[in-house]
């Protein structure tokens, strides 16, 4: 991947919580919790999924950064927003996870060098996941959610 790729990948994860914040501004509280799709999270299911998510997509990075070849943990993300907090039309608590983790995590991707994208972490159903895979995943995640959002809210005529 090309050093302009990164950085563009770099800049999705950074401006995700203003994105974010504009695919939910104005929705109610019913809006708020409706799925997107017939058994599909409601959008803020979608909010609390991506803090629970990127909390443990950070943690994978410090950990790649600094270990070799360190295995991480898979979580079940779908029993993860059944949980009451994934649930809650309350999303203040996730942005304000979101906008200061994302401005750490950005800072930290803009600091990896050349040689460390190469660097893994082992995932127990993917197995061996290098930095540069992690960013395109990572910086696809977001916008896949948002459009999740933005296609209820165009269903919806919302």
């Amino acid at each position: 991947m090309l050093a302009a790729e990164r950085r563009e990948r770099i800049a999705k994860i950074r401006n995700l919580p203003k994105q974010l914040q504009e695919a939910v501004k104005g929705l109610n509280e019913e809006q708020l919790l409706t799925p997107y799709r017939e058994g599909g999270w409601t959008p803020a299911q979608v909010v609390h999924h991506l803090a629970d998510s990127h909390v443990n997509a950070y943690a994978r990075l410090r950990l790649a950064l600094t270990e070799d070849n360190p295995p991480v943990k898979a979580y079940d993300q779908a029993l993860w927003a059944e949980l009451p907090d994934a649930k809650s039309p309350v999303l203040a608590p996730s942005f304000a996870i979101l906008r200061g983790l994302h401005r750490r995590w950005s800072n930290l991707l803009k600091s990896v060098g050349r040689k460390d994208w190469q660097r893994t972490y082992i995932h127990p159903d993917k197995g061996p996941v290098t930095l540069e895979d992690y960013l395109v995943t990572y910086s696809n995640h977001g916008e896949k959610h948002i459009g999740h959002i933005m296609g209820l809210r165009q269903a919806r005529g919302w």
